[in-house]
């Protein structure tokens, strides 16, 4: 019998894996990396999920097809906060 990860434990591996990248990012005042990683973060994970999901047909709602490449660049609580981040720096 194989074990299968359940997909929360999955996506919550791969969210700390981004946020202690995005840290380092912002400690090393590279906030467009931040940015960058952020915008891939979302990809990865809505990737993840219609994958084990069988729900392909789905990534063009959150502006991906099929192969993940970004179709349109959604505003996301992740990216919302390192633009907040950026311009705090900024100021």
């Amino acid at each position: 019998m194989t074990h299968q990860t359940r997909l929360i434990d999955e996506l919550n591996t791969l969210h700390a894996g981004y946020v202690e990248a995005i840290n380092a990012a912002v400690a090393a005042d590279d906030l467009s990396r931040a940015a960058d990683l952020a915008a891939e973060y979302d990809r990865d994970a809505i990737m993840l999920m219609a994958e084990r999901e069988g729900r392909q047909d789905l990534l063009a709602h959150f502006g991906l097809d099929q192969d993940g490449r970004r179709l349109i660049a959604h505003a996301t609580p992740l990216r919302n906060l390192v633009k907040r981040v950026a311009a705090l720096r900024a100021a």
